[in-house]
């Protein structure tokens, strides 16, 4: 059963936009704080999706928001300990949005909801509709119009996102990158949405690429090497089994962050109700993480400034300007 919907919000007041007198900014002017949005689909995706690189750019001054499409109201339980529960599953949306609060104090990060109503993952063959109402379900042109308020009240300089398969098929995850992609352009353009703020330009956008084939091909290997058995192999077939139906990502961009993996898993863990303690993601240790495995992942797909690739830094030719 699904809790009350969340209403949205305006951005919240630490938020609150600089006027312009509705002239276009970007990025490039001079002595602002760098500033990091990570759109992400449901409350947990911003923890297991680049969380360890939100943690090293928050201790080293750049100031970072979340924003969080739907409530995950429909997601299900997936830790054994709290399965069949009247009183959580009466409860999930109140329930996540407390696990929420909690990630978001470890990770040092600020955090704001569109205020969506979760799809759902749809199974079965042939797949049922989704329900009435959802983020999937939205025009995009009308849901962009949140995101676009929320880039013109922060005013990042980078965004990160999923790629147009939302990193894996969930009609959420999808849904969540064609909004990113609308409101990157959007959020500029003073004819676009003129009640949601002053044209912000952000500088930088990228996919979070997570998972990568070679990425857990390294971690398998690096427990196999050292005698231990590895959480991978079911996962590995069932990469495979769909892996014609994906695209390999283009990395470009590997953030050093293995120092701030303990703050991620914690961050996640603090999802009671997704995830699993004792699961596959844990299995491996941090030990064996940071030396196999030691970055976190992106695909730099729009910039507005000079950078080379590879790159190791996602403000990587946006310091220059952003700070001079």
């Amino acid at each position: 059963m699904l809790g009350p919907r969340r209403a949205w919000r305006p951005p919240s007041k630490c938020c609150r936009p600089i006027r312009n007198n509705g002239s276009v900014t970007d990025g490039t002017t001079g002595g602002d704080a760098l500033r990091l949005m990570a759109v992400h689909a449901h409350p947990d995706d911003e923890s297991s999706k680049g969380a360890a690189t939100m943690a090293r750019y928050v201790d080293e001054g750049v100031d970072v928001l979340v924003v969080t499409c739907t409530g995950g109201e429909r997601g299900s339980i997936l830790n054994p300990a709290l399965q069949h529960r009247a009183d959580i599953e009466a409860n999930i949306a109140e329930i996540r949005e407390a696990e929420m609060r909690r990630a978001r104090e470890i990770l040092g990060v600020h955090q704001e909801w569109l205020g969506f109503v979760d799809s759902g993952l749809p199974e079965g063959d042939p797949l049922p509709p989704l329900p009435e109402g959802c983020f999937a379900l939205q025009p995009v042109e009308v849901a962009a119009e949140r995101l676009v308020a929320q880039i013109r009240t922060f005013r990042p300089h980078v965004i990160t996102t999923y790629d147009e398969n939302g990193g894996y098929p969930h009609p959420d995850h999808i849904m969540c990158h064609k909004i990113s992609m609308a409101a990157f352009d959007a959020a500029a353009d003073p004819d676009a949405y003129p009640d949601a703020g002053d044209p912000w330009q952000p500088l930088k956008l990228y996919y979070d690429v997570g998972w990568s084939r070679d990425r857990m091909m390294a971690l398998h290997g690096a427990m196999v090497e050292r005698g231990l058995e590895s959480p991978y192999e079911e996962v590995m077939q069932r990469w495979s089994e769909s892996e014609e139906k994906r695209r390999e990502p283009k990395i470009t961009t590997r953030v050093p962050c293995g120092k701030w993996f303990e703050r991620r898993d914690a961050a996640l863990i603090a999802h009671a109700t997704q995830v699993d303690p004792d699961g596959w993601f844990f299995k491996v240790p941090l030990d064996i993480q940071r030396d196999a495995w030691p970055t976190e992942d992106f695909e730099l797909v729009r910039s507005l400034v000079e950078t080379s690739i590879p790159e190791d830094d996602l403000f990587a030719g946006v310091r220059e300007k952003a700070l001079a």
